[in-house]
């Protein structure tokens, strides 16, 4: 089971960039799939997540109305469009998975059972 993002890059403040990650070794279309950040010397964060069971997808209120999370089950594949970028968007982007997360526990990274190997974006002022 492998999920590999990609689309990380140097952008300057205000731009875009395009997530992706790729899921193979198994399917993940009743997985929530998540994204997460972590900025060197903090903690990794919840960045948005798409549960299967009823569609809903979650945000941080700090990338709320900025960033937007999708996913393509025929290509097993989620996207994460970043706009607006701020320099404190600055991190290794990382996606997952997980098969039984509710709700309430979504934003938890340790609820999640698979993960991808992390892409840097840097976003310049």
């Amino acid at each position: 089971v492998q999920l590999q993002a990609s689309g990380g890059g140097l952008v300057q403040v205000g731009g875009s960039l395009r997530l992706s990650c790729a899921a193979s070794g198994r399917t993940f279309r009743r997985h929530t799939m998540g994204w997460f950040r972590q900025a060197p010397g903090k903690e990794r964060e919840f960045v948005a997540a798409n549960k299967a069971s009823d569609s809903s997808t979650h945000y941080a209120d700090s990338v709320r109305g900025r960033f937007t999370f999708s996913r393509d089950n025929a290509k097993n594949t989620v996207y994460l469009q970043m706009n607006s970028l701020k320099p404190e968007d600055t991190a290794v982007y990382y996606c997952a998975a997980g098969e039984r997360i509710i709700t309430s526990t979504v934003r938890i990274p340790r609820q999640y059972d698979y993960w991808g190997q992390g892409t840097q974006v840097t976003v310049s002022s």
